[in-house]
């Protein structure tokens, strides 16, 4: 009997979501859900690229869990341009991440939002950059400079990038991860061949991500119930 097909995974933005984010992923590996490629949108984009690049759910819920997010913040001499640089932050993900997103052993890409106020999805050149310019929250942080211009993140203008998604990668069934919302836009999206497995907000703050693996496992059992059924479908 053949076991159930690829499935795309969207994960959604929500602030500092990385418990969150991890718990979801631990879900998909605890049932076995083949996955064939994965986008993701701020703190969604950090977790997938990471889990994308190999590491397994639980590593990556380890090394977001490592250091309280203000440890990565640093005063931008040029405030109008965000409070704070991504300079820590993207030094981090280089020694992270692959160079690029043809290293990476799934089709990637992170939503972003443009220097017009539109949304993209990044889908190759330098990861490192890309997955740092899509956890730039406007005001918050200064833009990233990606060959399309200078980037922020995605979540301001779409949270979780679904349409843009099916129109690189055409239609196939799709898990998307929707962690309720603290901040950025929700947009409506088609919800055919789509399984929605939604989580609460995270409650992390900049100076204390809470209760990491409390919020971890209240994702990963709400992740499982979903996605149990997809596997006899």
């Amino acid at each position: 009997m053949p076991g159930p097909p690829d499935h795309d995974l969207v994960l959604s933005s929500g602030f500092l979501a990385f418990a969150r984010q991890a718990g979801f992923l631990a879900a998909v590996e605890d049932v076995g859900l083949p996955v064939g490629g994965l986008c993701g949108t701020s703190s969604g984009a950090l977790a997938g690229a990471l889990w994308a690049s190999g590491r397994s759910a639980a590593e990556v819920g380890a090394e977001l869990s490592q250091r309280a997010p203000w440890q990565l913040m640093r005063l931008n001499p040029a405030p109008w341009r965000g409070a704070f640089t991504m300079g820590v932050i993207l030094d981090l993900l280089d020694a992270l991440l692959p160079a690029e997103f043809a290293d990476l052993q799934r089709p990637f890409a992170v939503g972003v939002r443009l220097e017009n106020g539109q949304h993209a999805l990044i889908s190759e050149g330098p990861l490192a950059a890309a997955v740092a310019a899509s956890c730039a929250m406007p005001g918050v942080f200064a833009p990233i400079d990606l060959p399309v211009g200078r980037c922020q993140d995605g979540g301001a203008v779409d949270r979780v990038g679904l349409s843009a998604w099916k129109a690189l990668r055409g239609p196939r069934p799709t898990v998307v991860h929707w962690v309720d919302r603290t901040a950025g836009k929700d947009v409506d999206f088609d919800p055919a061949g789509v399984t929605l497995v939604r989580t609460p907000r995270s409650g992390a703050r900049f100076w204390n991500l809470g209760d990491f693996e409390g919020q971890l496992e209240e994702a990963r059992t709400l992740a499982r119930a979903a996605l149990l059924p997809l596997l006899s479908a």
